[in-house]
């Protein structure tokens, strides 16, 4: 059965009951506020023989923490720009985490001034060390970020669209966890997609489509659209400006993590979303569901009957996704004077 989050099977790992595949997992940025929950929720997930942890501060104490739990496979540190590449080399999944959280009243552009060049340095990384990951951003602008890496990762010749991805699996989770809470049930049972981007309107839960089906008013479902789009406003102002999402963020990209191991490992039916290089809209990337398989991406699952409401919020959140892209590739042209081409060819 195809499941539209993958989200809540962490909950149920039983490394030893599971027969994997061993594979490399790279998470930049594991010494921060999502890298380190994160980096601990990864350990638990069955199939990895390594997990290789980077950021600009030392993580030798974060990799010796985990490295004390009873899970297979080694937790190696690395440390600053010049230990970037050898982290990465020969990661299968690449997990990036690190980046300037979103403040109060900051602008997109803001933001996208300093993650930017983060995106743009991992992405060239990621082409010499590693040029087969699957790479995953949880950095922000996501809408923004991603058109950027694959700028990046097309100026060495490298770009597979089956590899890149936008991590927006905690608009499923907040999507399941809002909806239960509504219909008093248990976030368990709760499916849903959540498509377009991952920014205030361009996230669209498709209400219509949730499992079990959802009992409420057109006025609910504007509300609770509304609130799962404004829901990282809500954290960032709980936490008085002080921070962003990062434990609910951390679980979520945990889950999606686990989703790609399961697809490389050759399970089938592993569905899950992401913002992704799309042709399923006239946007150039889109988050949708998507099937999971060895090489990344298997297929992309057809948009479903949406409600009159759906489509039109739909047509409105489209142009906003076409100038992010644009947006993001112009961003990256900017930087692109000093990478070349590497002769590499994708399996």
């Amino acid at each position: 059965m195809f499941l539209f989050g993958g989200i809540k099977s962490l909950t149920n790992i039983s490394p030893r009951n599971v027969v994997v595949r061993n594979f490399k997992v790279a998470i930049v940025g594991a010494g921060g506020g999502i890298g380190q929950p994160l980096s601990l929720l990864i350990r638990r997930i069955p199939g990895i023989d390594e997990l290789a942890l980077h950021d600009l501060s030392d993580t030798k104490g974060i990799a010796a923490d985990l490295s004390h739990i009873s899970q297979w496979g080694r937790v190696l540190a690395f440390k600053g720009d010049e230990e970037l590449e050898p982290a990465l080399c020969g990661a299968d999944v690449v997990v990036v985490a690190a980046g300037m959280p979103r403040r109060p009243g900051m602008e997109r552009d803001q933001l996208m001034a300093v993650n930017g060049g983060l995106a743009i340095k991992v992405a060239t990384a990621v082409g010499k060390a590693s040029p087969g990951a699957l790479l995953a951003f949880i950095t922000n602008p996501i809408n923004m970020i991603i058109p950027t890496a694959a700028e990046v990762l097309k100026a060495q010749g490298i770009f597979d669209p089956r590899r890149l991805f936008g991590v927006t699996a905690l608009d499923v989770v907040r999507s399941e966890k809002f909806i239960s809470d509504f219909m008093n049930i248990s976030p368990n049972g709760v499916n849903i997609p959540v498509i377009g981007g991952h920014a205030g309107i361009t996230i669209l839960p498709l209400i219509s489509q949730c499992k079990p089906g959802f009992k409420g008013t057109s006025e609910d479902i504007e509300k609770l659209t509304y609130r799962i789009q404004e829901a990282g406003t809500e954290i960032v102002n709980a936490k008085a400006g002080l921070g962003s999402a990062t434990l609910s963020m951390a679980y979520a990209a945990a889950s999606f993590v686990e989703s790609l191991i399961r697809g490389l490992n050759g399970q089938e039916d592993v569905v899950d979303c992401a913002y992704v290089a799309s042709e399923l809209t006239d946007a150039p990337f889109f988050a949708s569901s998507l099937e999971l398989g060895k090489y990344g991406i298997k297929s992309y699952p057809p948009l479903p009957q949406m409600s009159d409401y759906e489509n039109e919020s739909l047509e409105k959140l489209l142009p906003i996704l076409r100038q992010n892209a644009d947006e993001g590739v112009a961003f990256a042209r900017k930087c692109l004077k000093d990478i070349s081409p590497i002769p590499a060819a994708l399996p």
